[in-house]
């Protein structure tokens, strides 16, 4: 049953979309982490990369708001939590507005933290296209004329986004090197933050396919759907231990813990007979993953 939505403060809060930020945050943890084991972390490359993603998803999430109300799948008989514009309390131009503030936060925060770690001009130059990138990228997810999130690439742009270029461009901004170790814990966050939006396309599943978002699970069904969450959560943990034995640091495999939660996370989505029941788990997944990144980093430095 949906929640009812009685205030505009109570709209704003759902368009925010706290429950999401740590996931946004897993990976400039585990760049963090990685970057103090190999002795180059830096506080102010941590706060304010951290900044920078917290204003880049909200700002992904007040455009999945916007984007998925102008193409219809945030309708009513949408089965997932009311979103603000769906509630009528607040406007198209309203969200705009909100979104054009975030995307400004993003941008300021973002040249300050690329001028902070970088000295040199072309690489100044590559983060700051990176940047652009992934203010565009959590525009046009579900904004715009052509939204890729309704062609279903979302996947591979939270992949990308939360998994590669959320650890190694973290790790390199605090040391402003590569480690080519480091990419083994940059997958393995991508296949547990794919499986956090997967979770969320099999709750959508019927009125992703009303909308015409093409994403994975419409594309493939429920049942494979289901498969494929399953093979981001092993391949995610495959990447871990492929991490712990070259890189000889086997306590980090603390972060294996996690697996027990993940597992009841996965069973749940297989055995979840409607929207309502798979909802739940989205959350769980995304806490689960933080939750790995933080042993990780444990069993990392201590």
């Amino acid at each position: 049953m949906k929640r009812e939505i009685k205030t505009k403060k109570e709209a704003w809060l759902h368009a925010v979309r706290l429950r999401t930020l740590p996931l946004a945050l897993a990976s400039i943890f585990a760049g963090s982490f990685l970057a103090a084991w190999k002795d180059s972390f830096r506080w102010e490359i941590f706060v304010l990369a951290s900044l920078t993603t917290i204003f880049l998803q909200i700002l992904s999430n007040l455009s999945n708001d916007y984007g998925d109300t102008v193409h219809g799948a945030d309708s009513a008989e949408r089965q997932g939590p009311v979103r603000a514009v769906q509630s009528g309390l607040i406007s198209l131009k309203e969200m705009k507005r909100a979104m054009y503030l975030f995307g400004l936060l993003s941008l300021i925060s973002g040249l300050l933290l690329i001028f902070l770690a970088v000295q040199d001009l072309k690489i100044f130059l590559l983060f700051l296209g990176l940047g652009l990138a992934a203010i565009w990228a959590a525009i046009t997810y579900t904004s715009g004329k052509n939204p890729y999130g309704y062609a279903g690439l979302g996947d591979l742009s939270v992949f990308l986004f939360f998994g590669l270029l959320g650890v190694l461009g973290t790790y390199f901004l605090h040391s402003l090197s590569f480690e080519p170790l480091t990419i083994f814990i940059a997958i393995s966050l991508g296949c547990f933050s794919t499986a956090v939006l997967n979770i969320n396309n099999i709750r959508d599943i019927e009125s992703d396919k009303n909308a015409g978002k093409k994403s994975i699970p419409v594309r493939i069904g429920r049942d494979k759907a289901v498969q494929y969450n399953w093979a981001l959560l092993a391949s995610g943990y495959l990447f871990l231990i492929v991490f712990a034995v070259l890189s000889k640091e086997h306590l980090s495999l603390l972060a294996a813990l996690a697996w027990l939660l993940m597992m009841k996370v996965g069973y749940g989505v297989q055995n979840a007979q409607s929207s309502a029941e798979t909802d739940p788990y989205l959350k769980k997944m995304a806490m689960s993953t933080l939750l790995w990144v933080i042993l990780f980093g444990i069993g990392l430095l201590f």
